[in-house]
Order: structure tokens, then C-alpha cells, then sequence
């Protein structure tokens, strides 16, 4: 019988959990098992380089397929390179396993020897330090079952020498799928449904905000059910944008992204109720949106208190489909049904709506963004995949932007960092591995990880990049301009960033006018590689976000 190494046994272990794809950057605490992984064990290996990007990517994947993603960094100033990536992935909720090589246990004294333990917690994952042989497979096993159960990113720290010794058992492995427990649909109270449909039955102007929990739910249709027989207009959270895409009564993201005559009809509400929404600060733009709202939560876990904010008036724990069937059946036998908003032409003034329509000069060689973004919408199919990192363009892209799924949407802003859309679109690509993603990211977010170009001509990933190029840190420099202070510190000249694309093995283009798109896009489809446009937005235009905050536009 062969005999089996700890790092054979581990790569046996993963690829029992469904493992099929793994994000690394190798060095002396990882490569062994890395390597393994794709050699031996028939694994994807994604290599990246930078570990954040190895982790970001996995985030990616993750959030993509609903699987659990999994990155693979060394010990010390391996691991310590992660921590905004593993923040983000905490706080959007990711399932993830990072393979954390650590120190050898018997070494007196090793140079790059760190406490992992402290450094993960402080940013919101759970941390599993293997010390044992006798417990590795139970290691494993926990780390696997906390990332699916708890929805977190869990950092298995292996010590090296440990990996490198004879497994004196048989690899006999048990998957954490045996041990987890069923999906279940909690359902709600028949008495708190009954208050809840008597301040439906009271309310004049509802309206429903639907939030990433309503899409892992699958509740889309049960609350526009609901949102007619209420006679509620519909809204979504940032990262439920798309679901009710089709919905006549459906107006978008509510709050700091809303449009104008979105946020007039949150004004005019008298019942709003989230679904599978935290209703945190940026939905409610600080508890401002809705002042004269009675407020109701739905979700699996609603907390009465979040992001510093008083929630709701009424918290109801379902899920999302179960309460919302419920109180639709509640609702028939009681025989309450609502016009509500619903009356006159509220679905043509929602068709009619546009959220930014202030007319700016554009400078010459430059394009406006806010057109540039409509341009690419209409340009890139559907059914594609839409990546947006963090930066001033990101609510230009997530406002303009229509017509497409939830699960076509991926925001990477859980912890407001740039520089994570690259590596996270290159996830999402490798799980799709369809050439139908495309990235919308900013100049200063693609500059801080640009080596990753490589990565994506090297692994043969087929992605259209679209750089949002402003020139300089938009985020800053429009802020600077909004106090009268000379900007000039974070502008930094547009440079050539379709030559940096080119340099790198991809497929590399110029946008500086309109009307450019869609013969790049057809060349883009025709070709079997990565494509990066280098589109030169006009630094004089500021989001409507941004001059309603920043500026002090009313």
C-alpha cells in the first residue's frame, strides 16, 4: 500500500468536499500541497501574484457558484497580505476556505513565523490552527462546515513539517456534507403575520425592499405577489440589484444609489418593508430615506439594531419565500388587498425615470461616464456576468446599468476597498468558463493589483475589462473639489493602460469618444483571449451620488 504523506491526505480531504478549483500563490508552507493539488489530484490551480488577488478570486468563486471557494497563501508575510481580502469576504458573507501553511511546529526559531490566530479574528473569520495528525481530518471537516453553515471565511492554519509527514492511519474522510444540516425554511408567526397585515391593511404607500437573502431564497415571485396584493412598489438593496428586473413597479436600489424620483416616493411611505435586507446605513441612507415609514424586517436573523441604526418596528425571523407566501395566504383569507401605490400611471412615470439627467460639457478625447456606462449596457448581452470593484464610477455603473438578473450583478464593496474587482472578476470567470464576464473598474484599482493581467493570460481566461479611467483617485479628487481644495494631489494623468494590456499578452484598446463599443465588442467576441479598454471618462463629471453628498446637491 502507498504510503501517504499529511499534504496527500489534506489534498484528498478537499477534493472529498467538492474541490475542484483552487487560487494560490505558492511558497514553502503551501507549494507541496499546491502543487498536489493540481498534479495529483486533478484540481484547477488558478496561480496569482499577489496573495490578497489568490483570495479575492476565491471570494469570487465563491459568490459565483454558491460553492465554497478556496485559496491557498504560506506562512507570515504570505498570509499577512490577506487581511482586506478575508474583511470583504467576512462581511459580504462568503463561504471560504483558505489553506494557510504555517510555521513548522519543531523549529526553535523561524523567520517568518506569525500568531495567524489574532490577525484572522480581527477581521471577522474563523480560524482553525491544525496542532495534531490525530485531528487534521476533523480540522478539515469544521473548517468546511463553518464556511457553509455560518456563510465565513475560515482560515486552516497547517504548520509545514506537519504536512511533510507519513499519515499513519488510513485517509479514510468523512465531507462535511454528512454532517450539515438540511436547508430549511423557516416559517413565521401566524400572530406576527397577522400584525403585519394589519399595517398593511392600514398603509396608503408601501413599499418592499427586497436584499440578497430574498435571492438565495428564490423569492422573487412570492414577493411581487405580495408587493401587488399590498399595492407596494418594489425596491432592492445594492446587493440585490436586478431582482425584479421586469417588474413595471420595480424602481432599483433604494437609498444612497436611488434615483430622485425613487427617493420622492421613499419619502412619501408610510410602510416599508425589507426582506432579506439588513436595512443598514447605505439602504436607508442613515434611517433618512423613509422618515415617515413604519418599518418591518424579514429575514432569517433580523437584528433589532445594525450598522449603529434602529432597523425596524416590527421584526419577523422566516425566510424570505416561506413568510412570503404566508402572508400572502394570510392576506386571501382575510380578504385584505390594497391599491396603494398602484394607481394612475406610477408604472409609466417608473418606465420614464432617469437617474442622472444633468447635462455637463465633456472634455475633448473624453467621454462622460454616466453615457459611456449606458453605451456598455446595451453593447454586452444580458445574459453576461457584470463585475464593478469600488471607486466614484461604481455608483455610476450600479444606477445606469438595467435589464439584467441579480445573480448577473457582483459589487465588490463589502468593506469599501478598491483594487479587489480584477482578482474577484477573475474568480467569477473561472467559474463561469464561458468568456461572458466583464469587469467595469477604475484606474487606480487596476493599477494596484495590474500584475494580475498576467495571470489571466497565462491561465487562458477570457474577459472583457473595461477601466473607468478618470486619471487620478475619482473618489478623492471629486471630494477635494467639493471643498474648494486644489485636487491636483490625487491626480495622476490617464497614461496608456491599453499599451499596459498589450504589454501583458491581452488584447488592448482606447475609448475616447463615443460610439466606439460595439465594434470593439465584436472584436473582443471574435478574439480567444482578454480584452482591456481603456476608456478616458471626462474627471469634470461627478456622480449624482456624489454631487447630492459631496457637493451638497438637492
Amino acid at each position: 500500500m502507498e504510503k501517504l504523506q499529511v499534504s496527500d491526505v489534506l489534498a484528498q480531504a478537499f477534493v472529498a468536499e467538492g474541490v475542484d478549483t483552487l487560487f494560490t500563490l505558492m511558497g514553502d508552507a503551501n507549494m507541496y500541497w499546491s502543487a498536489k493539488m493540481g498534479d495529483k489530484y486533478g484540481v484547477r490551480v488558478i496561480h496569482a501574484r499577489h496573495e490578497h488577488c489568490a483570495c479575492a478570486m476565491a471570494d469570487g468563486y465563491a459568490r459565483a457558484t454558491g460553492k465554497v471557494g478556496v485559496a491557498s497563501t504560506t506562512c507570515g508575510p504570505g498570509f499577512t497580505q490577506i487581511m482586506t481580502a478575508l474583511t470583504i469576504a467576512a462581511r459580504g458573507n462568503v463561504p471560504m476556505v483558505v489553506f494557510a501553511g504555517d510555521a513548522p511546529l519543531a523549529s526553535a526559531w523561524y523567520l517568518q513565523q506569525i500568531d495567524m490566530a489574532p490577525l484572522t479574528l480581527a477581521t471577522g473569520a474563523h480560524y482553525i490552527g491544525v496542532k495534531s495528525i490525530d485531528r487534521l481530518l476533523d480540522n478539515v471537516r469544521e473548517a468546511f462546515q463553518v464556511a457553509q453553515v455560518e456563510r465565513k471565511p475560515v482560515v486552516l492554519s497547517i504548520p509545514m513539517d506537519l504536512q511533510a509527514q507519513e499519515y499513519p492511519y488510513m485517509a479514510d474522510y468523512m465531507p462535511s456534507s454528512s454532517i450539515i444540516p438540511a436547508a430549511q425554511r423557516p416559517v413565521p408567526d401566524p400572530e406576527i403575520v397577522d400584525r403585519l397585515i394589519d399595517m398593511i391593511a392600514e398603509a396608503e404607500k408601501p413599499i418592499i425592499i427586497g436584499g440578497r437573502g430574498t435571492t438565495r431564497s428564490g423569492a422573487r415571485d412570492a414577493l411581487a405577489t405580495l408587493a401587488e396584493k399590498s399595492g407596494a412598489l418594489l425596491a432592492t438593496s445594492l446587493f440585490a440589484k436586478g431582482l425584479f428586473t421586469g417588474n413595471p413597479y420595480a424602481m432599483d436600489i433604494a437609498g444612497a444609489f436611488a434615483s430622485d424620483f425613487s427617493r420622492e416616493r421613499f419619502a412619501e411611505s408610510d410602510l416599508v418593508i425589507g426582506v432579506g435586507a439588513g436595512l443598514g446605513h447605505y439602504t436607508t441612507e442613515g434611517g433618512y430615506l423613509y422618515p415617515g415609514a413604519q418599518v418591518v424586517q424579514i429575514d432569517i436573523n433580523p437584528r433589532g439594531l445594525w450598522q449603529g441604526l434602529r432597523t425596524a418596528d416590527l421584526h419577523i425571523r422566516a425566510d424570505a419565500k416561506a413568510a412570503a407566501e404566508a402572508i400572502v395566504k394570510r392576506m386571501d383569507e382575510r380578504g385584505v388587498s390594497r391599491t396603494g401605490f398602484r394607481s394612475g400611471d406610477m408604472a409609466a412615470q417608473i418606465a420614464a425615470d432617469n437617474p442622472d439627467s444633468k447635462v455637463y460639457p465633456v472634455q475633448s478625447n473624453t467621454v462622460d461616464p454616466r453615457k459611456l456606462i449606458l453605451e456598455l449596457d446595451q453593447v454586452i448581452p444580458k445574459d453576461w456576468d457584470i463585475v464593478v470593484g469600488g471607486g466614484h464610477y461604481f455608483s455610476i455603473a450600479m444606477t445606469h446599468m438595467t435589464g439584467r438578473p441579480a445573480d448577473k450583478y457582483h459589487v465588490v464593496n463589502d468593506f469599501g476597498a478598491i483594487g479587489s474587482g480584477l482578482p474577484a472578476a477573475i474568480g467569477i470567470a473561472t467559474a463561469r468558463n464561458d468568456g461572458k464576464v466583464a469587469l467595469i473598474e477604475g484606474d487606480g484599482s487596476l493599477l494596484m493589483h495590474v500584475q494580475e493581467l498576467e495571470t489571466i493570460r497565462r491561465q487562458g481566461i477570457k474577459l472583457l475589462i473595461n477601466i473607468m479611467n478618470d486619471g487620478g483617485y475619482g473618489a478623492e479628487f471629486h471630494k477635494f473639489r467639493a471643498h474648494d481644495i486644489e485636487a491636483g494631489q490625487a491626480i495622476h494623468g490617464r497614461g496608456d493602460l491599453a499599451g499596459v494590456a498589450t504589454g501583458f499578452g491581452m488584447r488592448g484598446a482606447t475609448i475616447s469618444q463615443m460610439g466606439q463599443t460595439a465594434q470593439l465588442f465584436a472584436d473582443h467576441q471574435s478574439a480567444n483571449i482578454a480584452t482591456l479598454w481603456d476608456a478616458h471618462t471626462d474627471d469634470k463629471i461627478p456622480s449624482r451620488a456624489y454631487r447630492r453628498v459631496h457637493y451638497g446637491e438637492a
